[in-house]
């Protein structure tokens, strides 16, 4: 079967791209590419040729055309992909002509789905092309570049290999044990698997950094009402997002906005203030701050350091303590009743002043953010996860490893280890794709567009 669909956005562009992969895909588009040479020439192969392609005897477009013989090509078939002007219109005409030549329209991520199937790539290399696509950040883009180069199948392979080997020594054992074959050492293979599990947690650990970088940092900014929450949003947004006025209870849903501070991704969330009230609907609102809350990654916490901390803000104080806290002591142009010691104690090291009536101190906020989160430019030679696919298979792996280590120190039993080593074995592999069945990969493939 030869596959075709349209690879590029379906808008006004320079450039549009019409993908063709399978057996027939060079015979397929010389039906309708008219050029001095011809795809089909071998000397061709990977050469940008330039041509028209005509239905009918009708010119659609003026259009370069590429032949990649496989395997050496994305999907390992022979493809073709013809270069046309971006618009809907004519690239719509071109893929028409295709699958009137003789080519099914692909589906969802078929292209890439090949490409794994045919050993161009492994799972996590393609995941990691969705998360190319998708990223709205430097540091998102380069964590999913890194693992499409296949840093993560390295390191997963590498976990698979020393398992694999733990395996084998189990095997012979367990299948020599009446013959002249000298038993396993348990306690090196206690030491090798102690070792391993070592290597996996740490591993694991990486995932909540990394689910961070890719999915954006939750920020949610707290306080009671009036305090300068969304004259914040709107002085490191440099721009006027939220609705700032005197009147207490003005934010009454979560509003939302996006901020990149040096390549990382802020999702920023501004709340409504949080206070005791009768109004149903702010009340609503406070409802929905309160979840933001407790569901965010970095708190901004404001005080109105002008007036003295009551109740409702030390109310608000302990319901973030054990939070990732930044505390802003606004309004320092009124003058402070409220200083940075008397936060400190709540949030050593966490506490700024600001006026943001005067755009002063958001240099120290953003400052801060950095320190803590962007002091983690990851190293050439580290991994780290971000998918909760991998984390849910690698955690699974490292409960059964742990099974198989414990029955291998009280001696219950080989086989019994043995058959825990060989559910980790799997499940590390699943991650890979190397034995993840049809439905894994029907999921994976899903989130794709069509032409990738």
């Amino acid at each position: 079967m030869t596959i075709a669909a349209i690879s590029t956005a379906k808008s006004p562009a320079g450039i549009g791209i019409v993908r063709l992969s399978g057996a027939d895909s060079i015979a397929v588009a010389e039906k309708f590419f008219r050029s001095k040479s011809a795809l089909s020439d071998p000397l061709n192969d990977r050469k940008l040729l330039y041509g028209h392609f005509v239905v009918e005897d009708e010119i659609i477009d003026e259009v370069l055309a590429v032949a990649f013989r496989g395997p050496y090509s994305y999907t390992g078939e022979d493809m073709v992909e013809i270069q046309a002007h971006g618009g809907s219109v004519g690239l719509e005409r071109i893929l028409s002509a295709f699958i009137d030549g003789g080519c099914e329209a692909a589906m969802r991520g078929e292209f890439t789905k090949i490409a794994f199937l045919n050993g161009k790539l492994d799972l996590t290399e393609a995941e990691a092309i969705v998360d190319m696509i998708e990223a709205d950040s430097v540091s998102s883009q380069r964590q999913s570049a890194r693992q499409l180069t296949g840093h993560l199948y390295r390191k997963i392979e590498d976990f698979r290999r020393r398992l694999k080997d733990t395996l084998a020594h189990l095997v012979a054992d367990i299948d020599f044990s009446t013959e002249e074959v000298e038993p396993v050492d348990t306690s090196l293979l206690e030491n090798t698997t102690e070792e391993l599990l070592g290597e996996m947690k740490a591993l694991l650990k990486t995932f909540k950094r990394g689910k961070m970088i890719q999915d954006g940092i939750a920020t949610s900014i707290i306080g009671k009402p009036n305090v300068g929450k969304s004259s914040f949003l709107n002085a490191i947004l440099r721009e006027d997002k939220a609705i700032v006025t005197e009147i207490p209870g003005t934010t009454r849903d979560v509003l939302e906005a996006s901020y990149s501070l040096d390549g990382i991704h802020l999702r920023m969330q501004d709340t409504a203030g949080i206070r005791e009230t009768e109004d149903l609907v702010e009340k609503m609102g406070i409802e929905r701050a309160l979840k933001s809350m407790d569901t965010a990654d970095l708190i901004i916490a404001i005080f109105d350091a002008s007036r003295p901390l009551d109740v409702e803000d030390l109310k608000i104080i302990e319901g973030i303590r054990d939070k990732r806290v930044i505390c802003l002591l606004n309004k320092q142009d009124l003058g402070s009743v409220v200083t940075v010691s008397d936060l400190e104690k709540y949030f050593p090291g966490a506490v700024l002043e600001t006026s943001l009536i005067r755009q002063e101190g958001l240099k120290a906020v953003e400052d801060l953010i950095e320190s803590w989160f962007l002091s983690g430019e990851v190293a050439a030679d580290e991994v780290q996860i971000y998918s909760l696919r991998h984390k849910n298979l690698l955690s699974a792996a490292i409960e059964s490893m742990e099974k198989g280590r414990d029955d291998l120190m009280a001696g219950i039993g080989l086989d019994l280890a043995e058959v825990y080593f060989e559910d980790a074995f799997i499940k590390l592999g699943e991650i890979t794709g190397q034995t993840a069945g049809e439905e894994v990969l029907d999921h994976v493939f899903s989130k794709f567009c069509i032409g990738k």
